[in-house]
């Protein structure tokens, strides 16, 4: 997976939407139910390095493969939507950039 541009792609895809979702489905409510706002702290600023990253891998991608504006345009919107990188990993095998 890795040893294409969009391979890296899809992985930095995985790490930062899986970050997105720790940060809702588990730190948030840790913080607001339970009192305990370190956890918030902590994956809030993993989260926040891992969402710079994809931006960059995201450019990597666009100018190494030469990504249609399309693309690069929706890997960034997916990045604010829960479950948004794993929906457009499907979309990126179905299509012929995978290839």
């Amino acid at each position: 997976m890795l040893k294409t541009p969009i391979g890296k792609f899809r992985f930095m895809g995985f790490l930062e939407g899986g970050s997105l979702l720790l940060l809702l489905f588990i730190a948030m409510p840790l913080k607001y139910a339970a009192g305990i706002p370190e956890a918030v702290r902590v994956v809030g600023s993993l989260h926040g390095f891992l969402f710079i990253t994809y931006l960059l891998v995201i450019a990597y991608t666009t100018f190494k493969t030469r990504w249609s504006l399309k693309w690069a345009a929706s890997a960034v919107a997916v990045a604010f939507i829960p479950f948004g990188n794993f929906i457009l990993d499907i979309f990126l095998k179905k299509s012929s950039l995978t290839d």
